[in-house]
Parts: structure tokens; sequence; C-alpha cells
């Protein structure tokens, strides 16, 4: 199984870099009263620091509404996840306690203002590629039981069976959500810029993730001239 990002991803937004964190033999079935008190410790963090007025200023969350209107979708109608997780934080609102792992990544993706996600590897099949969609794939969304397919040239995230995740990181298939049986995963987190952000941020999810989950963690870089690793 791999995770290949085709060339014409890249091609369409050159300052794409994608970090993936490979975590095999995972404990994932605890509540973490520890990890869900730094999780309101950092959205107290992102209260504080961006008005709900202006947050969709900040540059992270503008560079990801222009990359989803570069593939045709409304960010307005259809946010990216960084836009959503942090609009509903400035608002007022809690990130609700799921598991661990996603609890985690949710951290990062507020400390970072980088949109970051995660799949259980267990219920994907064959290889994990961001490419343009066809419009014939398959995707079920997170809590959904319908076909919902993408439109043709939407940014996804797909497998054998189907659709993982739309418009770039906008909605997760329900298939391949992370779960408390989850053991083996992909975390992944994307940045269109800044990539000593992303650097630190995926060095960090990865201690967190080994600290709070066990198992075995690794981590790599997905850009133009390295655009595949095996899983």
């Amino acid at each position: 199984m791999k995770l290949i990002v085709d060339p014409r991803i890249f091609e369409k937004f050159p300052g794409l870099h994608v970090g993936a964190i490979i975590v095999r033999s995972a404990d994932n079935t605890l509540d973490r009263p520890d990890v869900l008190s730094m999780l309101r410790t950092e959205e107290g963090r992102v209260r504080a620091l961006l008005p709900p007025e202006t947050f969709k200023e900040h540059p992270s969350i503008a560079a990801w509404q222009q990359a989803h209107r570069a593939f045709g979708s409304n960010p307005n109608s259809f946010p990216p996840s960084i836009q959503a997780l942090v609009r509903r934080v400035v608002k007022g609102g809690e990130l609700p306690q799921i598991n661990t792992l996603v609890e985690l990544y949710n951290i990062i993706s507020l400390k970072y203002i980088l949109p970051v996600g995660g799949e259980d590897l267990d219920t994907c099949q064959g290889d994990i590629q961001l490419t343009l969609a066809e419009g014939t794939e398959r995707f079920v969304e997170l809590g959904a039981t319908e076909n919902d397919p993408p439109k043709p040239g939407e940014v996804i995230y797909k497998d054998d069976l189907g659709v993982i995740c739309r418009r770039f990181n906008w909605r997760e298939a329900d298939r391949t959500k992370l779960t408390k049986q989850t053991k083996n995963a992909v975390v992944v987190i994307e940045s269109l810029s800044h990539l000593t952000d992303l650097l630190s941020a995926v060095s960090e999810v990865t201690d967190l993730i080994k600290q709070f989950c066990g198992g075995t963690v690794n981590s790599f870089i997905l850009a133009p001239e390295n655009a595949s690793m095996h899983l």
C-alpha cells in the first residue's frame, strides 16, 4: 500500500507539501482527560488570537480558500476543514471528544492552523491517492449512508473502493474514519506554503501519538520530488 500524490496536484498547487504520519499497533481505546484538557487549552488560545469577525483573514485559511476556488469549489458553501474547525472554536464552540487520535490531531490543527485528517488503514484497500476526481467515484460522507460522488476535477483522496476525503480536506468518508478500535492509521497534514510550520506540526503530532497511543509511528513529507511513500 502506498500514499501517492498525482503530479497534476503539485502542478496546480506548486507550494503544496503533505506530511504523512504512519501509525501502527496503536492503542486508541482509552478516553484521555489529559488530552482533552490540552485540546480545550488550545481552543482557548485560538479564541484569544483570532477574532470571529476576521479569522478567515489568517494567511493559512485564506490560502486554503484560494486553493478550493482553483478547482471550482466555493469555500463559503464548502469551507476547507481548517476554516470550519477554527470557525467553530472562535464562535465559542468546543470540539467533540471522539477518540484520542482525533483529539491529538485537532490540537495540532488548531496550534498551527493547518488542515489535519486521519484514516484507518485497515479499512482502506489498495493505494491511497491524492488526485483529481473523474466524478464517478463512490463517496459516503461521515455519518451518512447515501452515495454522494465528487464533481469532475475535484481534488480528492481515494483508494480502490472510492473517495476517502472530498475537496482536498472538506469532508471525510464514513468508511475510513478513525475509531476507538483503530490500530493502524495514517494522519495527513497539508500545507500550501509554510514548510517550517508543517515540519514542526508533523514532529509534534508524531511525539504526541507515541506518548498517548503507543505503537510505532513514522513520518514523511511528500513533495514534487518525492511524491509517494509506502504505508
